[in-house]
């Protein structure tokens, strides 16, 4: 009998519309999962209840032709849900529930997905490890040696859960690599669109010019369905780009003949593990074997890219988070008076990383530092965009490694927060630049860890990046290792 759980978001939803099996079955399989699952602290809430009695109205339908029917989908707890609490991993945002739906998660409903529940990060997705949540870290459902490992931040509760099988697929933000380093750390996909691609209303901003939500899956094709979905332009976002609706799911293909893939020498950093250098040059060998055209090329402002990002990223945090005051909604501290309400609130309800940030995007956009560092890095990220324009010029899309290591120990990194932020030193180019770019699982190093390589694309061009990482994955032929350990 079939393991309705193990099956991708494509296939199951073929299950679905060929009546192999009714959404009830599709959700309860799921389900199952997720009540054995609370060791790997995945869900800020779950809605079972709710998806089941939303599955059983799908099997009353005689028409089951929407593109995600009956597809349980848990996603991350930074999407408003109306009536489903939305925390942020925050205390902060603790009891906040949304009277209003977010534009991508209404447009899964729509399709007749099924919410199942809210998934963990770190706070406001503010992490690379998972570790700020104020609901405590989740677990990598890969381990070394029986030690836990982080899956990789923000979005780690994501990418725990479509590892483990605990959802068909899910919906993270990336804002600085946090879709795509825990999608490599995990052993699963994951696609950061290109900005405006996808709407951002209804997500609890972190920094609006670098936020971009995206899909996280078992495949590439599920990845593509995903985006097929979630995309297009929304008038409610100032940001969204008046793009073409496409369908990239049945766009793909399955050639990289005359595909022209840039290798930028900048990011051969100093000291980056064999096996990472060793799976680079594997990815570039099977698209050279195939016809693909290898050209190298040069970013050169790539260097300054992370003291770019973590100048205006924080910035950008300091304004969007100065609105959790205790006035309106979310926890309120008591105090003498409305100043130590606010001081109260604001201490008690955001985490020590989430402060960091606050403080240092206060502290650059100061009178007397704002031209010395705001103003500077965003002439800087205007050059790392021109970099990749020029590169466009002579290749299609860019080559490199997802992550300069693989899935690290807790506590690691925790006490070095310059260590931390370095785990984005491949993936914060893309969001600087605007850029599309997917993580894809390649192979497992010798201690059974995921290794990933990540692929850059042209501005709007997410088809050319699809069809390479499909590509790649059917010559990989990449299987999860996971083990179900974690079931109680």
């Amino acid at each position: 009998m079939t393991d309705l759980a193990k099956l991708t978001l494509v296939e199951s939803i073929k299950y679905v519309k060929e009546k192999k099996c009714s959404a009830s079955e599709l959700v309860g399989a799921y389900i199952k999962r997720i009540e054995k699952s609370d060791k790997l602290n995945c869900f800020n809430t779950k809605d079972l209840e709710n998806a089941h009695s939303k599955a059983k109205k799908i099997d009353t339908n005689q028409k089951l032709d929407k593109a995600l029917v009956g597809a349980p989908i848990a996603v991350k707890d930074l999407f408003c849900t109306k009536g489903v609490k939305t925390t942020a991993s925050s205390k902060i945002l603790s009891n906040f529930i949304p009277t209003y739906e977010s534009t991508v998660t209404e447009k899964l409903w729509n399709e007749d997905a099924i919410l199942i529940g809210k998934l963990n990060s770190d706070e406001f997705a503010m992490g690379s490890s998972n570790e700020t949540s104020n609901f405590g870290n989740v677990l990598n459902p890969y381990r070394l040696n029986n030690q836990n490992l982080v899956p990789g931040g923000s979005s780690g509760g994501c990418a725990s859960a479509v590892a483990a099988d605990l959802t068909s697929a899910t919906i993270g933000t990336d804002t600085g690599g946090s879709i795509r380093q825990p999608a490599a750390f995990t052993g699963i996909v994951g696609l950061k669109p290109t900005y405006g691609r996808c709407s951002r209303w209804g997500i609890v901003a972190f920094a609006s010019s670098l936020d971009q939500a995206g899909p996280m899956t078992k495949d590439v094709k599920d990845a593509a369905l995903m985006l097929d979905v979630i995309s297009g332009y929304d008038e409610k976002d100032s940001t969204s780009a008046k793009k073409p609706k496409s369908s990239f799911l049945s766009s793909i293909k399955n050639n990289v003949k005359g595909l022209r893939v840039g290798v930028p020498k900048e990011y051969r950093v100093d000291n980056m593990p064999k096996e990472v250098d060793d799976l680079w040059k594997e990815g570039i060998k099977i698209l050279k074997d195939n016809g693909a055209i290898i050209k190298d090329i040069s970013l050169p402002h790539t260097k300054y890219a992370l003291p770019t990002y973590y100048i205006i990223a924080p910035a950008e945090a300091s304004s969007n988070l100065a609105r959790y005051d205790g006035v309106r909604y979310g926890f309120r501290a008591e105090g003498k008076d409305l100043t130590e309400m606010y001081e109260n609130t604001r201490s008690e309800g955001f985490g020590a990383e989430v402060k960091r940030r606050i403080m240092i995007g206060t502290y650059v956009l100061s009178s007397g530092y704002y031209d010395a560092y705001y103003l500077k890095a965003q002439k800087v990220r205007n050059l790392i965009k021109i970099d990749f324009d020029n590169a466009y010029k002579d290749v299609d899309v860019i080559l490199t490694p997802t992550t300069p290591t693989p899935a690290f120990k807790f506590g690691e990194n925790a006490d070095d927060p310059i260590a931390m932020y370095l785990n984005d030193i491949f993936t914060v180019t893309a969001n600087l630049a605007g850029l599309p770019a997917i993580s894809l699982p390649i192979k497992h190093n010798k201690d059974g860890l995921p290794l990933a390589l990540q692929l850059f694309g042209k501005s709007f061009d997410e088809q050319t990046l699809l069809n390479t990482a499909y590509f790649i994955e059917q010559q990989v032929n990449f299987k999860s290792q996971v083990k179900d350990w974690w079931m109680s």
